[in-house]
């Protein structure tokens, strides 16, 4: 499959690169600063752009199967809609350009998972050091919902850098009330390309965690 991976630079965003490409995908990856990436295949272009410059997205969306959103942003003392309004503008250029499936990562503990991340994010992380991250994150999901797309929106819990597992627990009933679930960036990104292709979770917001 030929595969937009957005927010490509970033943690999930690399190994959503690596493991597609792995997989045997075609992979078209958006940078603001391609140099970043730090990665050369065959089946790998990366592109410059950015999500807050709808022409430059609706470049990279053209002749996609499918587009994987792995945005993020470090601005997490002061309010922004990066996330929330580069999604809207994703969306729109995959309406433009007919492109169905939308992969999107976002967080527990947002939406109806409020709470589902530990007391430690529920009363302190998410209160006092990522407000406004999380805030627009949920502008993020609403924009999603709203779409006319085959989306799947993905809830993990706290990241890490661990190696792939390949083993993890995903759906609606994953998180906990008391203590902060985790798992890596790169189960993360299992989980995510695996839902490029299946309709298990379609128009769902699963979670996923060890």
């Amino acid at each position: 499959m030929r595969l937009l991976i957005v927010g490509s630079t970033g943690g999930t965003g690399r190994e959503l690169v690596r493991q597609a490409l792995e997989r045997g995908h075609e992979v078209r990856a958006l940078a603001r600063n391609p140099s970043r990436l730090g990665m050369e295949q065959e089946r790998l272009s990366v592109v410059r752009g950015d999500v807050m410059d709808p022409a430059s997205l609706e470049a990279a969306v053209a002749g996609q199967d499918a587009v994987l959103c792995a945005l993020g942003h470090k601005r997490f003392f002061y309010p922004t809609r990066i996330l929330s309004e580069g999604t809207r503008n994703l969306i729109r250029a995959m309406e433009k350009e007919s492109v169905r499936r939308l992969v999107c990562e976002t967080s527990l503990g947002i939406g109806d998972r409020w709470g589902r991340l530990g007391l430690v994010y529920t009363l302190f992380v998410g209160n006092f050091i990522l407000p406004f991250y999380f805030y627009d994150k949920v502008r993020q999901e609403r924009a999603i919902r709203e779409s006319s797309l085959d989306w799947v929106i993905v809830r993990p819990g706290a990241l890490t850098n661990g190696a792939k597992r390949g083993v993890y627990r995903h759906g609606p009933r994953v998180g906990n009330w008391l203590w902060t679930v985790r798992i890596s960036r790169a189960d993360v990104a299992d989980f995510m390309l695996n839902q490029v292709t299946s309709d298990e979770y379609l128009r769902q917001t699963p979670g996923v965690s060890w």
